[in-house]
């Protein structure tokens, strides 16, 4: 599914370095002053799922395909951007196209960094939602002013789905929960709404292998890298989930909204199964890896023959069968 995740917040923030972790490679221009991503960098970050090693091992494939989630690096918003200061009418519109939005606040400290008052989060905050509620008024304006149907499309952008990243020092990141909890009283958000990462941190993890991140981790006291979280939970306020496929080719994660039925998630795979659906094999994937694969679950009644009003459940392992 072609939905997208945009990371915003004031200039000097962190964005970009966050963006480029976020895709274990330089991907972005992360220059410490004002307006260094002056287009948005898009890239496609696989979402972490554990399961898939899991089925692959049963099945016994070597190929593994995740699920992504697309994240969009938007170039710095400042105070006034509503009225076009910093570029802001150009941001705003780029803002306006994604599906949601990371919305990335300063919490670490450091002088090298380029930046206008004393470090505070809530301040950062309260400015881009400000900003957002602005442009979301003037759009209401020009819609009394026009003809209704010209600006009607135009969604309302502080009432897209948001996550906030707190920016922080390493030093907090064994406090995370703590922190998160606070800000997020203070803002008015959910608690599950507020990650703390701390994006230096992870883009040295970025730079790792997989082992020797795993080591860094433990050093550290953690527990997940604060990336996984942020990915994780940006597939979840799309209003996104996967079912499963696991067969000798490759074990593969595939996206569906929440609420999808099964003659619509079959056409994910391709559009001439949604056409031709009969009916789909289904079954959870702990069932699946407990019994080791389809022939021994269906031998132990496991397996459910669902037909066209099937809702999709989070961890389906499905099988479809089409008609010609």
């Amino acid at each position: 599914m072609n939905l997208s995740v945009g990371i915003v917040g004031l200039p000097n923030v962190g964005k970009s370095t966050l963006f480029n972790a976020l895709h274990k490679k330089q991907a972005a221009l992360a220059a410490n002053y004002p307006f260094a991503t002056i287009e948005p960098n898009v890239g496609v970050v696989p979402v972490p799922d554990p399961r898939l090693a899991i089925l692959a091992d049963v099945v016994m494939t070597e190929k593994i395909v995740p699920a992504t989630v697309k994240f969009v690096d938007i170039a710095g918003l400042v105070a006034g951007a509503s009225k076009g200061e910093g570029l802001g009418n150009k941001f705003l519109a780029h803002i306006r196209e994604v599906d949601a939005i990371c919305h990335v606040v300063r919490k670490f400290a450091d002088e090298n960094i380029v930046r206008e008052g004393s470090v505070d989060p809530k301040s950062d905050f309260e400015i881009i939602k400000t900003e957002l509620e602005l442009a979301d008024l003037e759009t209401e304006e020009k819609r009394a002013q026009k003809k209704k149907e010209v600006v009607e499309e135009l969604p309302q952008l502080s009432k897209k789905p948001t996550i906030v990243v707190l920016n922080a020092d390493e030093s907090d990141l064994k406090s995370a929960k703590e922190i998160e909890a606070k800000f997020a009283a203070e803002v008015g958000l959910d608690h599950e709404k507020v990650i703390v990462i701390s994006a230096r941190t992870e883009s040295e993890l970025a730079a790792l292998s997989d082992e020797d991140a795993r080591v860094y981790l433990q050093e550290l006291g953690i527990e997940n890298s604060g990336l996984e979280r942020l990915v994780q939970r940006a597939f979840e306020i799309l209003g996104l989930q996967t079912f499963l496929t696991a067969g000798e080719k490759e074990t593969r994660a595939w996206t569906i909204k929440r609420g999808t039925k099964a003659p619509q998630a079959a056409g994910v795979i391709h559009t001439d199964f949604e056409k031709h659906f009969i009916k789909a094999d289904v079954i959870n994937w702990r069932d699946f890896t407990d019994f080791g694969g389809w022939t021994k679950a269906r031998e132990a009644g496991k397996v459910r023959l669902e037909g066209r009003d099937y809702v999709m459940r989070e961890g389906d392992v499905v099988e479809f069968k089409v008609g010609v």
